[in-house]
């Protein structure tokens, strides 16, 4: 049974009750939970005041639920200026993707995308960093821990049209309307998070996402310290984490803090695309994933 929560008369509530699925991605990138967002979502309280995602990446759950009020952070730099530019400057995210599509399509298309990740590696940017989600195989993206050089070779698909983009960036500015972006780490959203308030943690995955970024250096130790305080604070925290890999056949394992979770529940993932990446293209008929969500209350 939920918490009773209480609300700040003073916020804006966000009801879950009219949350339908919104299966349009803004980027590729791996770990990608839009095509179940949804089914997190249910899992949420019916009403809560302002929504956290201190683990933004492609912002999935955040773009279906479309808070009344959120805050959206995440701690690669870049990637933020992807979001800010969203909220702020819709435009100009729209011109950073057409300049890059063009330059990608003004000759073969890996030597481009190449030059592109040169120039992202030389001084890392959002802009950059936008075409590069889109085109990298698979959304993999992979940096080196020692200096964060991203390593991940262009995909076999083709970048979507810029006209399809634009049309994407308005619905996605219309969805996140409600919602600041933030450079910062989880440890501050997670402080910043009071009674009636929602979290979803989505961090890198410690037994199947050791080469992506951020991964190197994190330490769910320290996450569930995080929101065993939020917990006390009357905050729901929802928490995603590897179930098991290889269809089921190998559990994901980890020693909770007791009674720190209430609920444990199972999200089907489909094919690993990471595995897609790691094993060339080779049949990943064992390579399904499934999800834990964990959830406080």
């Amino acid at each position: 049974m939920q918490t009773a929560f209480k609300f700040d008369e003073h916020k804006l509530n966000t009801s879950t009750d009219t949350v339908k699925p919104y299966k349009t991605q803004l980027l590729k990138w791996i770990g990608n939970k839009q095509r179940f967002a949804h089914e997190i979502i249910s899992f949420f309280p019916k009403e809560f005041n302002t929504y956290f995602e201190p683990f933004l990446g492609s912002g999935a759950v955040l773009a279906t639920l479309a808070p009344e009020r959120g805050e959206g952070s995440d701690c690669f730099e870049p990637l933020v200026g992807i979001w800010k530019a969203l909220s702020n400057e819709p435009e100009l995210l729209k011109k950073w993707y057409h300049e890059r599509w063009n330059e990608l399509n003004n000759g073969e298309k890996k030597e481009q995308y190449e030059k592109i990740k040169a120039r992202y590696n030389q001084q890392s940017n959002a802009a950059d960093l936008l075409i590069l989600s889109r085109t990298a195989y698979g959304g993999v993206m992979r940096f080196r821990m020692r200096d964060g050089y991203m390593s991940t070779p262009c995909g076999v698909h083709k970048p979507m049209h810029f006209g399809t983009f634009n049309r994407r960036v308005d619905e996605w500015h219309n969805r996140t309307k409600g919602t600041e972006f933030f450079h910062r780490e989880y440890e501050e959203s997670l402080d910043r998070a009071r009674e009636g308030d929602v979290v979803y943690c989505d961090p890198p995955y410690t037994h199947s996402q050791a080469i992506l970024y951020g991964a190197q250096k994190f330490s769910q130790d320290d996450l569930f310290h995080c929101i065993e305080k939020a917990k006390k604070r009357g905050v729901f925290v929802a928490l995603s984490l590897d179930g098991s890999k290889k269809s089921g056949k190998e559990d994901c394992p980890y020693s909770f803090p007791k009674s720190l979770f209430k609920r444990e529940v199972t999200v089907n993932c489909g094919k690993s695309m990471l595995r897609r990446f790691q094993m060339s293209g080779q049949t990943l008929i064992d390579e399904q994933v499934k999800d834990r969500l964990l959830l406080t209350h």
